[in-house]
This record gives C-alpha cells, sequence and structure tokens, in this order.
C-alpha cells in the first residue's frame, strides 16, 4: 500500500508537468524501498509499456504520430533494448546505480536542447526525396541508439528519441512528440521482456506501481494548462535533474 500511495503522488506529479518520470521510479524504488536497482530498472521499463500505450493512442487520433517511422525506429530500438538487459545484468550494482543516475543528468541536458534550442529550427517533415536506404538507415540509428540506452538503464530516453526524429530524421517537433510515445512502446516491452528472464521482475511491484502513476498521472494532467509553459519546461528539466541527486 505504501508503494502504491507513493506512486499515487508521483503520478499525480507526473501527469502535471508532463514528464515520463522513469527516473524517478528507479530513484524512489531503490532508495526508499530499497528494492534492488536491477529489479527496479525491469519494474520502470516494464511500466512504460502500459503508462505511453494510452499517450501514443491519443496521438495517433490526433495525427501526430508518424506510424512508419514510428514502427521502424521503434523494432530497431526493441532489438537493442533487450540486448541492453542481459548487458545490466552483468554491471556490478554499486557501478549501474551510478551509471543510471548519469544518464538521468543526460536527459536533462538533452530536454534543455530539446525544449530550448531545437524548437528554433525550423520545423521540417521527413524528407520525400530522400533514398529509402538513408531513410532506414536514418531510423536505425535513432533506434539501435534509443534501444541501448533503455535497456541498459531502464529509462525511457524520449529526450534521445524526440532529438533523433528532428535532427537526424526530420520530423516536426509536434510529431516527434507523438511517434516518440509509439517508439517506445516495442523498446520498453523488449526491455522489459528481458530483465524478466535475467530473474530482475516482479509482477506484484509492478501492479502496485501501475495503480498509483496511472491514477496519478490521469489527475495530474487536468490541471496542466493553468500553468505558465515557461514553469512547465523548468519542471520538466528539473525532474531528471532532481532523480540525478
Amino acid at each position: 500500500m505504501a508503494i502504491t500511495l507513493t506512486m499515487l503522488f508521483l503520478g499525480t506529479l507526473l501527469g502535471f508537468i508532463g514528464a515520463g518520470g522513469s527516473g524517478f521510479i528507479i530513484a524512489i524504488l531503490t532508495v526508499l524501498f530499497k528494492v534492488p536497482i536491477h529489479t527496479s530498472l525491469g519494474t520502470s521499463l516494464a511500466a512504460m509499456v502500459f503508462t505511453t500505450m494510452s499517450g501514443a493512442y491519443s496521438h495517433y487520433r490526433q495525427g501526430n504520430i508518424d506510424v512508419k517511422t514510428g514502427l521502424t525506429v521503434g523494432l530497431f530500438g526493441a532489438f537493442t533494448a533487450y540486448l541492453g538487459s542481459r548487458i545490466a545484468g552483468l554491471i556490478p550494482v554499486q557501478s549501474l546505480h551510478w551509471l543510471t543516475a548519469g544518464m538521468l543528468f543526460l536527459s536533462a541536458v538533452m530536454l534543455v536542447i530539446r525544449l530550448f534550442i531545437v524548437k528554433k529550427i525550423t520545423d521540417k517533415e521527413t524528407s520525400e526525396t530522400a533514398s529509402r536506404g538513408i531513410l532506414i538507415m536514418k531510423t536505425a540509428i535513432v533506434g539501435i541508439a534509443s534501444g541501448i540506452l533503455s535497456g541498459t538503464f531502464g529509462i525511457g530516453s524520449a529526450p534521445f528519441i524526440q532529438l533523433g526524429l528532428i535532427v537526424i530524421i526530420g520530423l516536426s517537433v509536434q510529431k516527434s512528440v507523438g511517434t516518440t510515445m509509439l517508439v517506445i512502446l516495442p523498446i520498453a516491452l523488449a526491455g522489459g521482456t528481458g530483465y524478466y528472464f535475467e530473474g530482475y521482475f516482479n509482477f506484484t511491484l509492478l501492479l502496485q506501481v501501475l495503480a498509483g502513476t496511472m491514477i496519478g498521472s490521469y489527475i495530474g494532467a487536468k490541471f496542466t494548462n493553468f500553468v505558465p509553459v515557461g514553469i512547465l519546461k523548468s519542471a520538466m528539466v528539473l525532474t531528471p535533474l532532481i532523480t540525478f541527486k
């Protein structure tokens, strides 16, 4: 019950500021509830499968997803996410703590670039004149990099995926947000599966996390429009930084 109530509070906060919160989930489970780091990473990835599902559907209904690009990047990412989960099992616990914290800090840096710098770049859709081979190569680069980060460190990699979709593939900022939701689904599923086969998975813990975060996120999202955009952007950047500390 304590985990569920804590995740309810966390989910409300995350839904309010529009953040994914995988880093917070990992930090709370490991620090507050003393859950082993590997199990926390696997739980975080598995939880993302469910928490991004509704977001992906909503963005699809709004026309904000490039389905072909999202599926291609996601499939490449799924392969390396599974590989990353196996790599994580070989990393000593203390080292994995620091590596995951470092990735959360880097996520904050990527969010700064995504929110305050990349926005200034002129939006452009995927080039129709680019050869099929080049597009596949670009999607492979984004997917492989995102998958290995997610699988190894249990994070959503949303900032990395969005930057890749915008800068490397050439999606608009709006479509990059929705397509990222689709990309995360197969990556989180494959990564979570890898942790399951490694023995770092607890179904009861997953249900406790989901019960809190999904209800909380729904409640918190109701208040998002009442907060100035500048505050929301700052909160999104501070979220992984606080987790890092």
